[in-house]
């Protein structure tokens, strides 16, 4: 049954909710539903019930889904006896310009619903009946089943209008006097929503009775099951959302309490049936998010009204803020929004976006149509969605420029960080009017950050949910990663090794037989002398800044034994041994992630100048970026330790920027001649620095740790001839690589610039928004996860540079997925 009135202010909640309540007291099992975008009402519908209120906009949700939401509201959580709708605004006013798309008599026509109409007659009498007459005749696909008299003055008057409306035909069902001490208080914004009302349970009970004593509850049921029967399936969330094969089930918090109670039920059961938790928290109240946090959904609500006790809970504020920088994926509905901003209405907020908000003279209202400006956790840009907007607050970008130009593509999205203005991205375009902000504060590649004024209901657009669910998986999975993973757990039997960047099968026979020759004195134990005499020579140094390790990871392990930091960092996506290393000895390193918007090039000027231990790659894995001696030598202070990672500086023709060609004092580089001369197996390497660092970690490396066969690898390798060797390939690798990029670019997928390294780093977004890994798999090719390396997301794969046929070969196998992807 829908309740209607010939205008807004007739009484509709007040009947809706009493009916509700009245109802339910009877034993009854309700479910209640509003028509048209609005919160509130839900709210209190909700408390008359037990169960959560529903809305039926058809503007928002397509009119092909508004009666599978009746039917799922009706029985979920159990199946319901009588399902009460409340309409909007007057019966027939809908959409403006829409001939009353979305209005009352819509969704009652869609649901095929009897209409009990509500109509105030406190300033009429027998004007009643006509009222009455115009709105039952005015469309023959709507049914006036009953009229309910609302805020009669007294018997007299009842009698007067009840001969009126009854001489239409149409019978009178309740006769309710006004009594002001059961009706809603309002504000700015319309009632006061019921979670605000301390009261408000109460008052919803004494609803019930008010209506129950002057409304024949049984001539309502006997309306209500009139209704025609409804053969449309029930909406499930469940067919409009895929969860990972994953067990986990990522937390989501969900603001709730007083400060934010706009959000529509559907929203927490679709992110449930896409695998993940929703766990509701009070912004006002509490300490934390709540443990396992991997997203954040802040819907709409009165933050303005509550604004000194959300800036009074700091510790809070200052978490969220954090955890937005991180790149937790977030979605921000206009309360949502604000909340997020430096400040409302001067009162300090959480900080993570670039704007202040103020309360202001007009209302925004009404419905409108949005599409997403650049990607973001909402979607691929272009994503148009219908929504509505409703507030009385302005937001200030400061130093943002009037009318900023919008551009699609991931490049765009990331040119704000938190703490400027200098370029604005809008999180939609409201019918081509820039609204809200996408962010990318962790330099993603992709909007991380959605805050906007605009309200959707997510069930309208399932794809919103998935995308967010996606982000949010994506990101519970970086925040637990992996750091022991290696590019050689990406193959399998039968695929084209991309993954690994191991450049040989088998050493050369020249390195072969050196390794052969120490067979018959395996029998002794190792003496790296000779090894270390070696490559002292080969890169000018003395012997006591020298140490052979059993390849990079020993190194690695070492560092983090000998080493004890106050405060190490690591700068990433880099090589995830480092930090794996100093985990396991017990170290917390800071994580520094270079800026994607800068080519993941270092910004020595960004960098903390309190950790005492900084790491990071040169030419770095997995970007490939060659960063430059200067601006390496600019990490470098008294009292900190510098270690570089040169494991694919041989393969750079020359070795231009190598810190091997500096003052080593506070520094340690590692080499690796694994990745050159195919020695994975048998595991070389060597650390070439500060001699006194060096012999720090001599003292803890375990006594012959590095093999007969693996030091002779070294002597051979550091020869004149092998060197000489190296820097040929590097050549041919320059070539190859150049190829492979080449391709990429063709295929509208170009690599992060400027690789150096015998690998290219590139981002699949533009045919994803999860990982191509398993598609490519199936086309016959390994390659290493972007997700794997700390700083990137599952639509970035790391490519190791093979020969032109196989990048040509590559380059298609993407191009195929691209057609699916269009198609």
């Amino acid at each position: 049954m829908v309740v209607a009135a010939a205008a807004s202010g007739h009484g509709k909640t007040t009947v809706s909710t009493g009916l509700m309540a009245a109802l339910t007291a009877r034993g009854l099992r309700v479910a209640g539903a509003k028509v048209g975008p609005d919160y509130i009402d839900p709210g209190y519908h909700s408390l008359a019930t037990g169960r959560p209120g529903r809305n039926l906009d058809p503007w928002l949700c397509g009119v092909e889904r508004i009666s599978p939401l009746l039917l799922h509201g009706a029985r979920t959580p159990e199946p319901a006896d009588v399902a009460v709708i409340e309409g909007v605004m007057g019966l027939f006013d809908g959409r403006i310009g829409g001939d009353g798309f979305a209005s009352t008599a819509h969704v009652a026509a869609v649901t095929r619903s009897p209409v009990l109409l509500v109509l105030d007659v406190s300033h009429l009498s027998r004007t009643a009946g006509a009222l009455v007459s115009g709105l039952a005749h005015h469309d023959p696909a709507i049914r006036v089943g009953g009229v309910v008299l609302n805020r009669v003055g007294s018997a007299r008057h009842e009698e007067e209008v009840r001969r009126a409306v009854e001489g239409t035909g149409i019978p009178v069902l309740g006769s309710v006097p006004r009594d002001a001490g059961i009706e809603a208080p309002s504000r700015h914004l319309g009632l006061v929503p019921a979670a605000e009302r301390d009261e408000a349970a109460a008052m919803v009970r004494r609803l019930g009775e008010h209506i129950a004593a002057h409304v024949d509850l049984d001539a309502v049921l006997g309306l209500a099951h009139s209704a025609e029967p409804l053969t449309e399936q029930p909406w499930e969330p469940a067919d409009f959302v895929t969860p990972p094969d994953d067990a986990r089930r990522p937390v989501v918090a969900v603001a709730g309490g007083r400060a934010f109670t706009f959000r529509y039920a559907e929203t927490e059961e679709l992110l449930c049936a896409a695998g993940l938790t929703p766990v509701v928290f009070d912004p006002l109240t509490a300490p934390s998010l709540p443990e396992g946090t991997a997203g954040l959904y802040l819907g709409g609500g009165f933050p303005e009204v509550h604004a000194v006790e959300l800036a009074a809970n700091e510790q809070l504020r200052r978490q969220i803020r954090a955890a937005i920088e991180a790149g937790m994926p977030t979605v921000a509905e206009c309360a949502g929004m604000l909340y997020l901003c430096q400040s409302v209405d001067g009162r300090p907020m959480v900080g993570a976006l670039p704007a202040t908000a103020e309360m202001g003279p007009r209302l925004s209202l009404g419905y409108r149509t949005a599409s997403t400006a650049v990607p973001s956790v909402l979607g691929p840009a272009g994503t148009t969605v219908t929504g509505h907007e409703f507030h009385r607050t302005q937001m200030t970008f400061p130093g943002s420029p009037a009318g900023p130009s919008v551009q699609s593509g991931s490049r765009h999205v990331s040119q704000l960080a938190p703490s400027t203005g200098a370029h604005r991205v809008p999180g939609w375009l409201l019918d081509e009017r820039p609204d809200g902000i996408a962010l990318d504060p962790a330099g993603t590649g992709t909007a991380t950050v959605h805050a906007s004024y605009l309200h959707t209901h997510w069930a309208g657009h399932p794809g919103l949910a998935q995308s967010f669910a996606d982000a949010v998986h994506a990101h519970a999975t970086r925040s637990t990663l992996d750091l022991a993973h290696h590019g050689d757990q990406d193959l399998a039997e039968g695929l084209v090794d991309l993954a690994v960047n191991v450049r040989r099968s088998a050493p050369p026979t020249w390195l072969a037989d050196a390794i052969a020759a120490t067979i018959s004195s395996l029998g002794a134990y190792p003496q790296d002398e000779g090894a270390r005499a070696a490559i002292a020579e080969r890169h000018g140094v003395g012997v006591e800044s020298v140490l052979p390790t059993s390849g990079g990871a020993e190194a690695f392990t070492l560092i983090a034994r000998a080493l004890t930091p106050r405060e190490p960092l690591v700068v990433h996506p880099q090589f995830t041994e480092p930090e794996a290393a100093l985990r396991a000895a017990g170290h917390r390193p800071v994580r520094h992630v270079l800026d994607r918007r800068a080519g993941f090039r270092l910004d020595a000027s960004a960098v903390p100048g309190s950790p005492d231990l900084v790491m990071l790659g040169n030419p770095t894995n997995p970007t490939g970026v060659l960063h430059s001696r200067e601006s390496l030598d600019r990490l470098r202070r008294p009292g900190r330790i510098l270690v570089v990672d040169e494991a694919f500086m041989d393969a750079v023709p020359g070795e231009p920027e190598s810190m091997l060609a500096t003052d080593l004092t506070g520094m340690l580089v590692l080499r690796s001649l694994t990745k050159t001369w195919g020695l994975a197996g048998l595991r070389a390497g060597y650390v070439v620095g500060d001699p006194s660092l060096i012999a720090r970690l001599r003292a803890v490396q375990p006594p012959w740790s590095v093999s007969t066969p693996a030091l002779a690898a070294m002597v051979a390798c550091s020869s004149p001839s092998a060197v000489a060797d190296a820097a040929a390939e590097a050549v041919v690798i320059d070539s190859h690589r150049a190829s492979l990029v080449a391709a990429l670019i063709a295929a509208g997928l170009p690599p992060v610039p400027g690789s150096r390294a015998p690998f290219v780093l590139v981002d699949t977004s533009a045919l994803s928004s999860v990982s191509v890994r398993q598609a490519l798999a199936a086309r016959g090719f390994a390659v290493r996860r972007g997700e794997t390396f700390p700083g990137l997301g599952p639509t970035w794969i790391r490519l190791a540079v093979r020969t032109p046929d196989i990048s040509a070969a590559l380059v298609a196998a993407l191009n195929g997925l691209r057609r699916i992807h269009v198609a």
